[in-house]
């Protein structure tokens, strides 16, 4: 079969969304394009899993951005699930939402119907909290959303050491606040992961209309006129496919406008430069490139009650392994990062601008750089950055992988509120509550000079793991989508990805993804 009604390109969050929900019809076919595998591994299922695929190239695309300024010319690195699922088949899991004012944002910048009224019921729709529906949340959704079960003692200390230091404990970051520290619910099912394949897309792999290739690439969107109609293949698939009704690209912040690109929608100069026929010239295609910067800091313990490299950490992973195979609960349910928050720099402001993940073990450089013993570790990120980079082509082969430009910290006003929310931190974790499994500060152990923690954070700060904005949504001319999700100088070609976000939202972007799916496949449906 070569010829379907809608082909989705990209099996992420946003992609396994939109698939499933327009194959809902059975009168409708889709033909949904993955680069990677099923995303059925053991590995991926196994929540723990994580710390191995995060620094490997297991279910990962693992891109490694240009130099830095902001960085002190370092390169740093993108990890990028590459199965169905997405990011959500290698991410930490946790559900948050951002801030609503986030998405009134969104509104007042010319986009109508996505204020946080609007997209609510979005969120709610994909939602199956087991703490029950209310007013903020769903219960009967496919995304399966529920309290960790791991439960280190040293995440409840954390709280304490919040409670110490006067910080609020809210236990619902997407309730009616969502400032102060708490535990995050996460997206598991049953003591495995929950990634947006898991939940969307493998209950109905046997739907006769929906037709799945994984290890397929896309390698060019085709046109007659100005009708987006089919797309080229390689990989697995090789060939030509053609949709009578719509494309849906949801390949994500980096791919999405590498293929737009490639197919001839984006800078027309930059095409041109790589011999690429422009098919309409769209000056903002991966631009606006945002991510949460982010740095961690890691201490050393005398306890061995965390997750380290010793002799009883590997035999209470091989207990954990044993415990997780027979009934599906104990220490592989963790997504390590299993406490945080939100908190503000200075208390006028009116929402949260810094966000903590706390890791019940040593997280050092995306786990590619490994420590001998146990300890902890701590995330700050900043919100709502200012820095933008931009994605661009390195060539014309669809092969190879887009150039990633970050410029993190290159606004002064990003490093200095990093560097606040690292005093913050840092105090909280010095509360006496956690006293007992602190030994060594790494890498900032007795600095407290600014300049020079400066230069520190510089060296060892990256992302955490939320680049959006690079195919702009917006009711202005250069926008790349319009507020219906449609590219904007052609027809029949949409984008359901974090690459529409105007602006990064307050929050963890995984769960705002799939509301975004959501809401396409419910604008397609009633077009």
């Amino acid at each position: 079969m070569d010829q379907f009604d809608y082909i989705v390109v990209g099996g992420g969050s946003g992609g396994c969304v939109v698939s499933s929900r327009l194959s809902e019809d059975p009168n409708v076919t889709v033909c949904l394009i993955e680069a990677g595998g099923e995303g059925k591994n053991l590995i991926s299922r196994v929540p723990a899993g994580v710390a191995a695929i995060l620094p490997t190239p297991i279910l990962n695309w693992s891109y490694k951005p240009k130099g830095s300024k902001g960085l002190n010319g370092r390169r740093g690195y993108q990890p990028r699930g590459k199965a169905l699922g997405g990011s959500s088949v290698i991410n930490a899991m946790l559900y948050v939402r951002g801030h609503q004012s986030d998405y009134d944002e969104w509104r007042d910048l010319g986009n109508p119907g996505w204020g946080w009224k609007d997209v609510l019921p979005y969120f709610k729709k994909s939602e199956g909290n087991t703490r029950g529906a209310d007013e903020l949340h769903g219960a009967d959704g496919p995304l399966s959303v529920t309290d960790g079960q791991a439960n280190h003692e040293i995440a409840d200390a954390f709280l304490e050491a919040g409670r110490q230091t006067q910080v609020n404990i809210n236990d619902d970051f997407n309730g009616p606040t969502q400032e102060g520290i708490g535990k995050y619910q996460v997206t598991q099912k049953n003591g495995e992961r929950c990634s947006a394949a898991a939940a969307y897309i493998h209950p109905h792999m046997d739907r006769p209309n929906l037709t799945i290739y994984t290890g397929t690439t896309a390698h060019k969107i085709l046109f007659e006129g100005n009708k987006a109609s089919g797309v080229k293949l390689g990989g697995k698939h090789k060939g030509k496919i053609t949709a009578t009704k719509e494309i849906i690209l949801a390949g994500g912040a980096f791919n999405s406008p590498h293929l737009l690109m490639l197919s001839g929608i984006g800078p027309a100069e930059h095409l041109m430069d790589h011999g690429i026929k422009v098919i309409h010239d769209s000056p903002e295609v991966g631009e606006n490139l945002q991510d949460h910067i982010d740095y961690i800091t890691a201490y050393k313990s005398a306890r061995k009650d965390t997750f380290g490299m010793s002799l009883s950490g590997t035999v209470d992973i091989i207990r954990g392994i044993f415990e997780w195979r027979k009934k599906r609960t104990g220490k592989l349910t963790t997504t390590f990062a299993e406490a945080g928050g939100f908190v503000k720099s200075e208390n006028t402001l009116d929402k949260p601008d810094l966000q903590y993940h706390f890791v019940v073990g040593i997280l050092d450089d995306h786990n590619r750089k490994l420590h001998l013993g146990h300890g902890f570790s701590c995330h700050i990120c900043v919100l709502r950055p200012k820095s933008r980079g931009y994605v661009r082509l390195e060539d014309a082969n669809p092969n190879n992988k887009p150039v990633v430009q970050m410029n993190f910290l290159e606004e002064r006003e990003d490093m200095d509120l990093l560097l606040k929310g690292f005093h913050q931190m840092r105090q909280l974790l010095e509360a006496p509550a956690l006293a007992s499994w602190r030994k060594k500060e790494l890498y900032t152990a007795g600095v407290y000079d600014d300049a020079k923690l400066e230069q520190i954070i510089r060296d060892r700060a990256d992302t955490v793991y939320h680049p959006v904005g690079t195919c702009r949504m917006g009711a202005d001319k250069v926008a790349v989508v319009d507020p219906e999700l449609r590219v904007n100088g052609v027809e029949g070609l949409r984008i359901a990805d974090a690459s529409i976000m105007p602006r990064i939202i307050g929050g963890n972007t995984n769960a705002p993804t799939i509301m975004i799916g959501e809401k396409c496949a419910d604008m397609i449906k009633t077009t």
